[in-house]
């Protein structure tokens, strides 16, 4: 029962607590300034993956890595299997190749980055620091061409804060700001811990929790931002979030993770962690990954099968949208054995 209610209660606390964030981190900038191709391109994209990182630092510092990477993995999938997918169904998403071209490759490049580092298992602290600058200059980057005139990407960016609607005055958006980061700090504590009393009732992968519910919970900011935006007809919006909040997750939270909390993928009796597991979900009696081959190959066509969508037609049609909701339906399924699971490590 109360292994429940911390789910639960941390699946709200981590929705609310994100929506309220943005919303009030929003509207402080717009009171301070701020442009809103500058708040697209930050604090919207971005924060709605707070509370991925708060949830995936919050995992790491209880020893549960595999929370905390299956969090960020399985972020990034349901973002584009099951956010994209449904926003695509409400409304076919119309794409520009040239708006796309840029994040795009960056988020197909990144991925690339982190599966190779995860297959070396180089979570250390250096790496972090590196996954750091990478993002600094993404953004230092986007930021100088976005301000060109008649730059596609630019209007994207844009798109993506006028979908925020902030109203009232400054203090209240700083006690909104504060008041989510409360919310989202306390709902990631209850989801880990929640998360990590379930694989070991049920003797399920930490993992798989964290790329399961964990996951879907801390996507939930995502989700409702882009089902807004599809039903508010401006369902690209949807589309330029999400790439956004991937590039972020992987670089951002997987940097700023490794950066405090260096750890290992590798679970066994040789395998050296600096973090201890307190989540032994495992078998220890060899040298296994936390992620599986089908989970990254999972992440590798949730990008593939995005890019190709958006690049051919120049629309995401609600046909596409229905196959990448039936390509997370049968992830999961494969996930909890409810299908012949393949791939070792």
């Amino acid at each position: 029962m109360i292994m429940t209610l911390l789910i639960i209660g941390g699946l709200v606390l981590l929705f609310a607590g994100g929506e309220i964030l943005v919303r009030g981190s929003v509207g402080v900038a717009r009171r301070l300034g701020m442009s809103e191709l500058l708040i697209g391109l930050t604090l919207v994209g971005f924060g709605t993956s707070m509370p991925e990182m708060v949830t995936s630092l919050q995992a790491l510092s209880d020893g549960a890595v595999g929370i905390s990477v299956g969090n960020v993995i399985g972020s990034n999938i349901a973002n584009v299997l099951l956010v994209i997918g449904a926003a695509c169904v409400i409304a076919p998403i119309v794409t520009n190749p040239r708006a796309l071209a840029r994040d795009g490759l960056v988020m197909l490049a990144v991925t690339i980055l982190f599966a190779a580092v995860l297959w070396f298992d180089m979570f250390t602290r250096l790496m972090g620091i590196m996954f750091l600058v990478l993002l600094a200059a993404y953004l230092g980057v986007s930021v100088v061409l976005d301000r060109r005139k008649g730059n596609p990407v630019a209007d994207v960016h844009t798109g993506e804060a006028e979908i925020v609607e902030t109203h009232g005055p400054l203090w209240l958006s700083l006690v909104l700001a504060v008041g989510g980061i409360v919310g989202v700090v306390i709902g990631a504590k209850m989801l880990v811990s929640g998360g990590s009393d379930l694989a070991r009732m049920f003797g399920i992968s930490e993992t798989v929790i964290g790329l399961s519910i964990v996951a879907v919970g801390t996507s939930l900011p995502e989700l409702v931002t882009s089902v807004m935006s599809a039903l508010k007809g401006k369902a690209d919006v949807a589309l330029g979030n999400v790439i956004g909040s991937n590039i972020f997750n992987l670089l951002g939270i997987m940097g700023v993770s490794a950066a405090i909390f260096p750890f290992s993928v590798m679970t066994g009796n040789e395998a050296e962690r600096t973090q201890p597991m307190d989540v032994q979900a495992m078998d220890y009696d060899q040298v296994t990954s936390l992620v599986t081959m089908q989970d990254m190959t999972a992440l590798g066509l949730s990008v593939f099968l995005l890019l190709l969508f958006a690049y051919t037609g120049r629309k995401l049609a609600r046909w596409e949208g229905a196959v990448l909701l039936t390509g997370y339906a049968l992830y999961m399924a494969l996930s909890f054995n409810l299908l012949p699971r393949f791939g070792g490590v």
